[in-house]
C-alpha cells in the first residue's frame, strides 16, 4: 500500500476533467488530495465520485479555487463554502481537515496523515513593505489574485483574520496530538516561504501561505509536507524533511497524452530517485 498525492485537478477545464474519468485503479493505496479541484461544488463531487472507488482512501484540504464564490451571486461564502464542502467529502467518506487524522501503515509508514486548511496572510513579501500595501505592491508588478475579489472570509472580516483563526485552531489541534509518529502534512498553500516562490511572477507569493508555519515541519515531527496551489511540481528538502508539490495544473502544464495518473506524486514510501532530487527553485 502506497500513499500518493495531487492537486490543482482544475475541472473547470474539459480536458482535465475528461482525463481525470480514465484515472487508472489503485484499489491497494491512498490518495491525498491538496486543493483546487475546482471553481464549483459540482467539480469536487465529480472529483470524488471517480476518485473514492479507485483508491482504498481518499483525503481532501481545500484551496483558494474551491472557495471562490461569485460577488453578488446567491451562494454559500467563505466558512459556509468551506463547511459545505466538507459535507460532500463526508458523503463519499473522504477525511477533511475537520475529522480524526488517520495513520497510515502502508509503506514508508506508519505516519499520521494530517489535512491542513490555513490559508494565506499576505507575510511572504520583502520585509520594507508593510501589510497594509502588499496588494498594491503585487499590482505595481501587474499581478492581482482573483482571490481578492472571489474568496470571501465570511463572517471574519478578512482573509488574514479567517487564516490566523485556522492556524490557531489547528496548532493547539497538534499541539493535543503528540503522536510518537511521524506526520505527513497536507496544505493547499506552501508551509514555509521558499516553497512560495513562482520565478515567472514573483510578487504573487503574497497569496501562497503564512509565515506562521515556518517552523512546522520540525515542531511537529513531519516525514514528508504536501502542497500544491504555485503549479511547480518538485522534490525539495529542508532540515530532512522531504517536501512534495503536487500540483496537475492547467492544460497546457501538463502533457495530457501521459494521463493525470502519471502526474500521481509518490508520497510514501518514495522513491530513491526523489532522495537524491533538489529544487533548482529552493532558495
Amino acid at each position: 500500500m502506497k500513499l500518493f498525492g495531487i492537486s490543482d485537478l482544475h475541472l473547470a477545464h474539459r480536458v482535465n476533467r475528461n482525463a481525470l474519468r480514465a484515472m487508472p485503479q489503485r484499489p491497494d493505496d491512498w490518495l491525498v488530495i491538496a486543493g483546487d479541484v475546482g471553481e464549483a461544488e459540482a467539480h469536487l463531487t465529480e472529483a470524488l465520485r471517480v476518485l473514492c472507488p479507485r483508491f482504498r482512501r481518499v483525503i481532501w484540504v481545500p484551496g483558494n479555487h474551491d472557495l471562490w464564490s461569485k460577488p453578488g451571486a446567491q451562494e454559500l461564502r467563505g466558512e459556509a463554502k468551506y463547511l459545505r464542502l466538507v459535507s460532500i467529502c463526508r458523503k463519499f467518506g473522504v477525511t477533511t481537515p475537520e475529522d480524526p487524522y488517520p495513520v497510515f501503515r502502508g509503506l514508508g509508514g506508519p505516519c499520521v496523515v494530517v489535512p491542513l486548511f490555513l490559508l494565506y496572510d499576505y507575510s511572504f513579501r520583502p520585509g520594507d513593505v508593510p501589510a497594509e500595501r502588499a496588494v498594491a505592491w503585487a499590482q505595481d508588478s501587474g499581478i492581482l489574485c482573483a482571490d481578492e475579489s472571489l474568496l470571501a472570509p465570511e463572517p471574519y472580516p478578512t482573509r488574514t483574520a479567517w487564516c490566523h483563526a485556522r492556524c490557531q485552531w489547528t496548532e493547539a489541534r497538534l499541539e493535543e496530538l503528540r503522536s510518537e509518529l511521524p506526520l505527513v502534512l497536507v496544505n493547499h498553500f506552501p508551509l514555509i516561504r521558499g516553497l512560495a516562490a513562482t520565478p515567472l511572477v514573483p510578487r504573487f507569493s503574497i497569496w501562497c501561505g503564512t509565515e506562521r508555519t515556518e517552523q512546522w515541519h520540525l515542531r511537529f515531527n513531519a516525514k514528508v509536507v504536501v502542497s500544491g496551489h504555485v503549479h511547480i511540481r518538485r522534490t525539495a528538502w529542508r532540515d530532512g524533511v522531504r517536501f512534495e508539490e503536487v500540483s496537475l495544473g492547467y492544460p497546457r502544464q501538463w502533457r495530457q497524452e501521459a494521463g493525470i495518473g502519471a502526474y500521481l506524486r509518490e508520497v510514501l514510501p518514495g522513491s530513491s530517485a526523489k532522495a537524491q532530487e533538489r529544487d533548482r527553485y529552493w532558495r
